[in-house]
């Protein structure tokens, strides 16, 4: 008889795992508390707009496809995929802008203009994060994670440890002087929850997937990935309940009996929980949590973030795709998210225009906005505040773009640190979860297996590798070997 296994949540790392066990012959139900699919990546529509409400930012495209070529699939099979030409823009002004092309060599002639020297220095940088990458990518991102950081790397490629003491900041600042060039270099650190002074150089591969991988877009958003991942799954036998709120988990003789939803009770062989792995913990008897509230408390978290879906009576000019202001100070907003956590003063915000790309996610002559400010977790969150900063916001786009957009808003929802606490029992409220600072890498990071409790496993954002969708994937990847290990070895 086949074994039965509950996840819980259908974020990506759930998605992956109960594709990976479902082929591999387990019995796998996938319980969702909310009333749709893909956790953070869900998508929703209104007014005729088609809005996804999370990720946005379609990179490292090689672990995308590689999951689909481990079920004979390719991800042409499922949905198409547009590389953006610009990639994004960088607006620091009204006549301080950059575009991020779709090459290195039109990248290198943008550096170039604003630094003498800095297009072939940004060549050199490259290269050497594209070692990086292959490192991470295929030496360490699909290993188990051990006890040991040198469990993960062979000894041919040992020495390239040091890069863990070293950070971002200084190494992209030692190379390029000037602030706006350091900026647009330290941007894709945001992927990875964490301030770049506290980010090892390591992760400077996430440069590489910028410039060198690109920026890529679903043909009806990220929610393509997620349709793609269910269709595998109920391919292969998996079984998805949504409105399925988990109460409790239930262990017997300090292994996993079942889970209490929605009130009732459903037994169980294996749990994986892809929920937030604090809330998991709250969901067991005291004795069989693994991490203290103190724990908790002392990690460093990902950002939070303000965000508001816009639906527009007008199409919009002068921005692309994806639009980051960058006309404030990078630094004072990454301190008032982790070193003195408080509502910006001058935020930073990014700004989405997905009808730019796919004109069907808005209605005819209309436009489809996404505009995200990172802030600090667990900050007071009210209306008024909202409407505060997305005043700012308008003010800084009219200013900026020569976009007056507030009377041309025919759509507009907000979502917040509440928010994320009430759809997904998120800590904090943050968005992305434990950020990849050096003390919260790989093996320090919490465990995919329990260790109180036989036949439970976590993946995602709070676990191993990390924050970001393609983590996330793998993520499910890698506990599904560990369960795929136990069970032989049984």
């Amino acid at each position: 008889m086949k074994k039965k296994v509950f996840i819980i949540g259908s974020g990506f790392s759930s998605l992956s795992a109960a594709c990976y066990l479902s082929k591999n012959n387990y019995d796998v139900h996938v319980y969702e508390k909310n009333k749709t699919l893909g956790g953070r990546a869900s998508q929703f529509k209104a007014n005729g707009f088609t809005f996804d409400m999370g990720p946005s930012w379609y990179w490292m495209p090689d672990v995308f496809e590689r999951f689909f070529k481990d079920f004979g699939k390719t991800r042409s099979d499922f949905y198409s995929l547009e590389r953006l030409n610009p990639g994004y823009r960088v607006v620091f002004d009204k006549e301080n802008q950059i575009q991020i092309g779709d090459d290195i060599e039109k990248i290198s002639l943008e550096f170039e203009k604003i630094e003498k020297g800095s297009g072939k220095k940004l060549k050199d940088f490259i290269d050497k994060a594209k070692n990086n990458y292959d490192l991470a990518v295929t030496n360490m991102l699909y290993k188990m994670p051990g006890k040991s950081i040198f469990e993960l790397i062979n000894i041919d490629t040992v020495f390239k440890v040091n890069l863990f003491f070293k950070n971002i900041k200084n190494d992209v600042e030692k190379t390029f002087k000037d602030q706006r060039l350091r900026s647009i270099l330290q941007f894709p650190v945001l992927f990875l929850g964490a301030k770049p002074s506290n980010t090892p150089a390591f992760y400077n591969f996430m440069n590489y997937a910028d410039f060198g991988l690109g920026t890529w877009q679903p043909k009806n958003g990220f929610f393509d990935v997620v349709k793609a991942m269910v269709d595998i799954a109920k391919e292969n036998g998996v079984n998805f309940y949504t409105n399925s709120d988990v109460k409790k988990i239930k262990v017997i003789n300090d292994e996993v009996d079942g889970l209490l939803v929605n009130n009732e009770y459903k037994k169980c062989d294996i749990l994986i929980s892809g929920a937030d792995y604090e809330h998991t913990e709250s969901l067991l008897d005291e004795k069989y949590k693994q991490y203290s509230e103190n724990y908790w408390k002392s990690r460093t978290w990902s950002p939070s973030s303000l965000l508001f879906y816009l639906g527009l009576n007008k199409k919009l000019k002068n921005l692309d795709h994806h639009n980051l202001f960058f006309d404030t100070d990078f630094d004072k907003h990454a301190d008032e998210i982790y070193s003195n956590p408080k509502w910006p003063t001058d935020p930073l915000f990014y700004l989405n225009i997905t009808s730019k790309t796919n004109s069907h996610t808005a209605p005819t002559g209309h436009e489809n906005c996404f505009i995200l400010v990172p802030i600090a977790t667990d900050l007071k969150d009210s209306e008024e505040l909202r409407e505060k900063y997305f005043k700012i916001i308008l003010k800084r786009i009219k200013d900026i773009s020569g976009n007056d957009i507030e009377k041309n808003i025919v759509y507009k929802r907000s979502y917040c640190v509440n928010d994320f606490k009430k759809d997904y029992n998120s800590y904090g409220g943050n968005a992305y979860g434990l950020a990849n600072t050096l003390m919260q890498t790989a093996f320090l990071r919490p465990k995919l297996q329990s260790k109180k409790v036989k036949k439970l496993y976590f993946s995602g954002q709070l676990s191993v590798p990390g924050p970001g969708v393609p983590p996330a994937i793998v993520s499910g990847k890698l506990v599904s070997d560990i369960i795929l290990k136990n069970e032989r070895a049984i």
